[in-house]
């Protein structure tokens, strides 16, 4: 469960709109933007074609995945719900959540216990399906 936390982190920190002020409109529709990326198998390609490391982190959360396209898509939505919760918990400011996705790439037991029940029940289900696709 350590490593899909982890590898949730550093996606979310990959795919978080950039820190600074922004209107609470503007906020809106960064999430709104970010949530539809996370789930959208076509925005999601092309977002990580135009990110300097998204070739590298979609490489990296494929092989943790074993390349099944399912536990993949599985993986990005489990994301968009975690970056909704800690978008409630931040109150929007994506300094916060910077700085606490910065401390789950280092501590991934701690973020993953910032999550709501039943999202960290999803965590515990989707490790299990990636520890099985592995054997």
């Amino acid at each position: 469960m350590r490593t899909v936390a982890a590898a949730l982190a550093l996606l979310l920190l990959a795919c978080s709109p950039p820190a600074g002020a922004q209107s609470p409109d503007a906020g809106n529709d960064a999430l709104s933007a970010t949530l539809r990326m996370l789930l959208d198998p076509t925005l999601r390609s092309a977002a990580l074609a135009g990110s300097p490391q998204g070739g590298a982190l979609e490489q990296q959360l494929r092989s943790l995945t074993g390349g099944s396209d399912a536990l993949t898509q599985e993986l990005f939505a489990l994301a968009a719900d975690v970056f909704q919760e800690m978008t409630q918990a931040t109150g929007g400011d994506a300094m916060k959540m910077t700085q606490t996705l910065d401390r789950a790439r280092s501590d991934p037991s701690a973020f993953a216990a910032m999550l709501s029940p039943q999202t960290l029940e999803r965590l515990r289900q989707l490790s299990i399906k990636i520890s099985d696709q592995r054997r």
